[in-house]
């Protein structure tokens, strides 16, 4: 496989994944993490809070889910390998805010997704 190809398929599971999150369908947005996926939130300050595995991506997740109002647009992403770079604006009623995620993917899932905000 070349680095194109890796590119192509990495940004391809990162794109799926991102619909999941906008269809507000948590099940399948887990089901392209990997068992170990880890997240770090963008909040609290300054770190962000850390989730590892599908159930505490579940619950870490869940309020962003069940707000429909809610959309993640994505601005602009580029991959580099298993990485995936991607900055964002994430709308919901009254507000918004813009980001950046670095996401690394394994075996054609999301296997980390660290979240940074513009603040």
């Amino acid at each position: 496989m070349t680095t194109l190809d890796a590119n192509q398929d990495a940004l391809t599971v990162v794109e799926r994944f991102n619909d999941a999150w906008n269809s507000h369908d948590l099940p399948a947005a887990l089901a392209l993490t990997t068992d170990d996926c880890i997240f770090e939130a963008t909040a609290p300050a300054p770190d962000g809070a850390r989730a590892q595995g599908r159930t505490e991506l579940a619950a870490a997740w869940q309020p962003i889910f069940t707000d429909t109002t809610s959309r993640f647009t994505t601005e602009e992403a580029f991959a580099a390998g298993d990485r995936v770079v991607a900055r964002w604006r994430y709308d919901w009623a009254g507000g918004h805010i813009r980001g950046v995620d670095v996401i690394r993917v394994r075996n054609g899932l999301v296997a980390e997704k660290l979240a940074y905000v513009k603040g």
